[in-house]
């Protein structure tokens, strides 16, 4: 008699089918989408002038939770030049991901961001810090928790802090809630290890200027 296997293949099909759904709707579980404040610089990238920002750089850092997203969120935005992962915040010197993430060495995972200030403002960026996190939960961001992921702006001028502070209040008077974001003198950064460095970009997200593709976090 003849072996009959479009049943059997026809179920393996749809098991496949299944399967990728449930994969597909995890993966988005997990993605971030702009916000609206992030959303409208994005589109800077329409401008010549942004496209083309060669300015002097200066620093900003921000910890927002794992730097992995914060990173990537940053780096498409026209205006920032470039973008490093590292700690700092904390009492140990040259701490380790793996001292880090113990979650005992006061260290915030952070994102040193270089910008031109004639293309993006200390206060735009600000914007966007408070888009990509929740500036309410103490040292919480989804399921990462531990001090090394709290909110926090670490400052290196007056003008910075100053900044920082009316950033806040503002924050807590749109969300109607308080905000746990720390204020902090930088002092120093360490960067993290080369594989945390652009990790997302190397597991084939885009960071492209002006980008609104949502940011998918993943270890």
């Amino acid at each position: 008699s003849e072996l009959r296997s479009t049943t059997p293949c026809a179920l393996s099909m749809t098991n496949i089918v299944a399967a990728t759904l449930l994969l597909l709707a995890s993966v988005a579980a997990f993605a971030h989408a702009p916000g609206p404040r992030q959303t409208e610089l994005l589109r800077r990238v329409q401008s010549d002038h942004a496209e083309n920002a060669q300015g002097e750089s200066e620093i900003a850092v921000f910890a927002a939770g794992c730097f992995w997203g914060v990173e990537l969120a940053f780096s498409r935005l026209p205006g920032v030049l470039h973008t490093e992962v590292g700690y700092t915040g904390g009492s140990w010197a040259d701490p380790t991901y793996r001292i880090v993430s113990r979650g005992t060495s006061g260290h915030a995972e952070a994102v040193r961001i270089g910008y031109d200030p004639t293309v993006i403002s200390f206060q735009e960026l600000l914007d966007v810090f408070f888009d990509v996190h929740d500036p309410t939960t103490l040292n919480r961001q989804g399921n990462d928790v531990g001090t090394q992921y709290r909110s926090a702006i670490f400052y290196s001028t007056e003008s910075e802090r100053r900044a920082a502070e009316r950033a806040v209040e503002v924050e807590r008077k749109r969300l109607r809630k308080h905000v746990v974001t720390t204020i902090e003198e930088l002092d120093i950064f360490y960067p993290a290890e080369e594989y945390h460095q652009h990790y997302l970009v190397k597991g084939g997200q885009s960071d492209e200027k002006g980008s609104i593709v949502p940011i998918r976090c993943y270890g």
